[in-house]
């Protein structure tokens, strides 16, 4: 029991060591802007089409569940505010954090997992370029800054998809639509979920190349990283879920 309970307080301290080498490799020059650009071409722009999909079923699906609970109460006419509020507030940054988690952290996690087996971070060591700048740095960056732009697009897919559900049953323009979106949707729920995705990006970005920089040599340990990386990213997530909840229920009585 000692020895467990020693080894959980030196994973911390070396969480604790690597996030502190992270917030001071960001601020110290040189940047890698190149390798951020690249690494946000990687982590955003090759998930569009997934989680646009994604973001299009969900939206769909949910609105299509939705409606037999508002038909018993006649009160169909509440699902475009239904639709904004479930999909603005909650379900784009999750959706958005789970599906990166699934193929953004796993790539991060084999990727670096595979450098550190191969000892290619060692051969930068000595060729002088600095690793963790290059490798962590960047894409812990790229993932909290293209993370929030995936939460938008899936949040406005979603509409969209929802959007096509209702009009399967309902006469109802693309305008009156929105417009009814757009008048249950207030600043907090704006800033809720780009709040949201911005500490779930960081989190899944930090989380991987944690795990992959720090996994074990031999072949073994790109797969255990990469299985990680994904587990690690997801269980923080809906922790953070549960913690912002929770605070944005006191802030938002105080703001309106």
């Amino acid at each position: 029991m000692g020895r467990k309970i020693n080894n959980l307080l030196l994973e911390f301290a070396s969480l604790h060591r690597f996030l502190m080498r992270f917030f001071r490799e960001l601020v110290t020059p040189p940047y890698e802007f190149k390798e951020i650009i690249r690494q946000c071409y990687e982590v955003g722009w090759k998930s569009f089409p997934l989680i646009g999909l994604t973001g299009f079923i969900v939206g769909f699906v949910f609105t299509k569940q939705s409606r037999p609970s508002l038909e018993d109460f006649g009160a169909t006419s509440w699902l475009p505010a239904l639709i904004s509020i479930a999909i603005v507030r909650a379900l784009a940054p999750l959706v958005t954090a789970l599906i990166a988690s699934g193929k953004v952290g796993s790539q991060i996690g084999a990727e670096l997992s595979s450098m550190n087996v191969t000892e290619q971070i060692d051969a930068m060591e000595v060729s002088g370029t600095n690793p963790f700048k290059y490798l962590v740095v960047t894409r812990v960056v790229a993932t909290t800054i293209m993370i929030p732009v995936l939460c938008f697009y899936i949040a406005a897919i979603g509409l969209f998809g929802g959007y096509l559900s209702i009009i399967g049953q309902d006469q109802l323009s693309l305008l009156s639509f929105f417009t009814q979106v757009f008048d249950k949707i207030a600043f907090i729920d704006i800033f809720a979920m780009a709040l949201r995705a911005i500490v779930f990006g960081f989190t899944i970005g930090f989380a991987s190349c944690y795990i992959g920089y720090n996994s074990s040599k031999g072949t073994e340990g790109v797969g255990k990283a990469a299985n990680s990386a994904v587990v690690a990213s997801m269980f923080i997530v809906f922790i953070e879920e549960l913690l912002i909840v929770q605070l944005l229920a006191v802030i938002t009585p105080l703001i309106s």
